[in-house]
């Protein structure tokens, strides 16, 4: 280990007498201060700002920081997919199939293996056989498992017969379920783990912008100290202090830069503290800094420029002799020559500096007992690990599933930590106490939970709030999913646009009872066609819907119920039932995906989703997507801090240029 300083038993040159009463002076520091002021003296002085932008390579991505948001460039998955191995059906074809009563449906003359596109139509009592990731074939709104099909023969030729009934939408994953075009994928500061790189690529992207990490200069101080591998000579120490602190800078989010250790030496060392300066963003020196003889460290900072030493001396045990200074702009941190007091000092006074300047967040230790909101159903006979989200609740942490897809890279990136089901239990109820197991260090609840509908223009929101260290969670769940959410108080706000049973104005009667409106934005619903489309050309949205309607071969995408779109489409149809209408995804974007590549003719929109996807917009009427607020957590910084956001005049602009109308201040 690096060892204490001075050693008096080395001749001195001159008076001997005058240097060893120099020597046993050994001058008191001149002011011992607390922590806090500490820090806070410190904080006054230093950039705490991340540093700027540097693109790499996704494979040399991991561990970074992002500089800016993300926005996904395309739909993950980026077509409908079957999610199993067996045939892609028409669900209303085989409702009665059962193993009593088998239904027997044509089989297509081609097999969608993954990569393939699909060149025929799925006609009325005919099947496709297709592979998991297979692309799902138009007409088709779900797909049986190989398990319960068999092959078979009729006069016509190749049949399959089908022992089972399935729901439409039952095993396919529709584009974008898992990461919709044009959403905000990533925000800025997010730190690029394994699953955020799974996230970036997906989207194809193979460079990124991330947070430079600060170079920091590593010196140790003492003609004690040897290198790791020399032999040790008597009197001398090996320098642990440059590994221990180098290694700490890396876990830090810096980049360490090794300057090797040096004699007590003073010229030498000033010589080497500048050059450190001259080329890294922070100087880290351990040793040399305490008052006795061989002490040099505390000496040479007030000559490398102002304001020079901050604090020398801190009421800490260990870590008395720590020193703090800054020149040329850049900090200095002197640590104490034991180990011990060296790693304690870094940890509290250092690392602070670096995770900033790298644009980590504060690093938070988490103890995690949560609570289970929902209850989750497990396969006998498997352990199993669920993903959840963390999210403060009225009564305490709530563990917030994340989603179970085997096909979805989302839903481990967004999961703080897993609880485990034993093999031999087939449900964990709702309210039950699980043991969540965090992923990461950083893994904690965040400050705002907003759970309902999604909207890009929600991002604006967020982004807005990036510089007030606040974090936040969206949990899109739908409109009705919302309410039910803000109505047992498990989120902050929930993001709605339902129409009141009239169908005459949006969120107003959900109102009361502890919740709150808060008005958000007006965005256009409308009728989406593929530009070009003659069937629609020249018309209105009422025209093109009476259009699509009477052509039976116009295959529309419905939207899910709980929806608040699909109150609309359910109002337009007024009863009707056309092709189409079972298939029924979950999100704007996947609608228009839907139809840009033809597995759909026409939907129901928001208008900035369809020129995300450049297709025809025809307007049918506004709708408000507001917020309800719980009103017992209005008061919370976290919910205060959002709705600032969301008047702000930068908000607002940004969300007129998404198309919409902010609601009046």
């Amino acid at each position: 280990m690096s060892g204490p300083r001075g050693d008096l038993r080395t001749p001195v040159r001159g008076d001997a007498h005058a240097a060893l009463r120099a020597a046993a002076r050994q001058e008191q520091f001149l002011e011992v201060v607390s922590a806090s002021e500490a820090r806070a003296r410190f904080a006054r002085h230093v950039d705490m700002k991340p540093l700027a932008a540097e693109t790499v390579a996704l494979a040399g991505a991991l561990g970074r920081v992002l500089a800016a948001d993300v926005t996904a460039p395309i739909d993950v998955p980026p077509f409908d997919r079957s999610v199993v191995d067996g045939c892609a059906v028409r669900a209303a074809d085989i409702a009665g199939a059962s193993e009593t009563a088998p239904c027997r449906l044509a089989l297509n003359g081609e097999v969608l293996s993954c990569g393939r596109v699909p060149e025929i139509a799925l006609a009325a009592g005919t099947a496709t056989v297709i592979a998991t990731g297979g692309v799902m074939p138009r007409g088709a709104d779900a797909v049986v498992m190989v398990e319960l099909t068999e092959p078979a023969e009729s006069a016509a030729g190749p049949a399959v017969t089908v022992r089972r009934a399935v729901a439409a939408g039952q095993f396919v994953a529709y584009a974008g379920s898992d990461i919709a075009r044009g959403e905000m994928l990533l925000r800025r500061g997010a730190v690029l783990g394994s699953r955020e790189i799974g996230m970036l690529a997906a989207c194809g992207l193979a460079e990124i912008d991330v947070v430079r990490r600060p170079r920091v200069a590593v010196l140790s101080t003492g003609d004690e100290l040897l290198p790791a591998g020399a032999p040790l000579r008597a009197g001398a120490v090996y320098d642990s202090n440059g590994a221990i602190i180098a290694a700490a800078v890396a876990e830090a989010g810096g980049e360490p830069i090794a300057f090797g250790a040096f004699p007590d030496e003073e010229a030498a060392l000033e010589a080497a503290v500048r050059r450190a300066l001259a080329s890294c963003d922070m100087v880290v020196l351990s040793g040399g800094t305490s008052k006795g003889a061989g002490d040099l460290s505390h000496l040479i900072l007030p000559r490398l420029g102002p304001p020079g030493i901050l604090v020398h001396g801190v009421a800490l045990k260990p870590g008395k002799p720590l020193c703090l200074a800054v020149a040329a702009g850049k900090p200095i941190a002197v640590l104490p020559g034991f180990p011990t007091s060296a790693i304690f000092t870094f940890h509290a006074f250092v690392a602070p500096v670096i995770r900033a300047r790298a644009g980590l967040p504060p690093e938070h230790a988490e103890t995690l007992v949560a609570n289970l909101p929902v209850r989750v159903t497990s396969e006998i006979g498997r352990e199993e690990f669920v993903l959840v989200a963390l999210v403060a609740g009225a009564s305490g942490l709530m563990a917030f599933p994340t989603g179970r897809g085997s096909g979805s890279v989302t839903s481990f990136s967004q999961a703080d930590g897993f609880f485990a089901i034993d093999a031999l239990t087939s449900a964990i109820d709702a309210g039950s106490v699980v043991d969540v197991t965090l992923i990461g260090k950083t893994a904690r609840a965040p400050d705002l939970v907003i759970m309902g509908s999604h909207c890009v223009g929600l991002d604006a929101v967020l982004a807005q709030m990036a510089g007030a260290g606040v974090t936040a969670r969206t949990i899109a769940i739908g409109s009705m999913g919302g309410v039910a959410a803000a109505r047992r108080a498990q989120c902050d706000l929930a993001p709605v646009h339902l129409l009141d049973p009239a169908g005459e104005a949006y969120n107003a009667h959900l109102a009361g009872d502890g919740i709150a409106i808060v008005r958000g934005w007006r965005r256009m619903q409308g009728f989406v066609h593929r530009r070009g489309d003659a069937r629609f050309a020249g018309m209105t949205a009422s025209q093109a819907l009476h259009a699509a309607l009477a052509e039976h071969g116009c295959l529309m995408v419905n939207r899910n119920a709980g929806a608040g779109t699909r109150i609309l489409i359910e109002k337009l149809l007024a009863g009707a039932r056309p092709p189409g209408y079972a298939n029924q995804p979950r999100s704007h974007n996947a609608v228009a995906a839907a139809v840009m590549q033809a597995r759909a003719d026409w939907g129901i929109a928001i208008e900035s989703v369809a020129a995300l996807y450049g297709l025809a917009f025809l307007p049918i009427a506004p709708e408000d997507y507001d917020f309800l607020l719980v009103e017992a957590r209005r008061e919370r910084a976290a919910v205060r801090a959002f709705l600032d956001a969301l008047r702000a005049p930068q908000t607002r602009e940004r969300l007129r240029r998404l198309g919409m109308q902010p609601a009046a201040s």
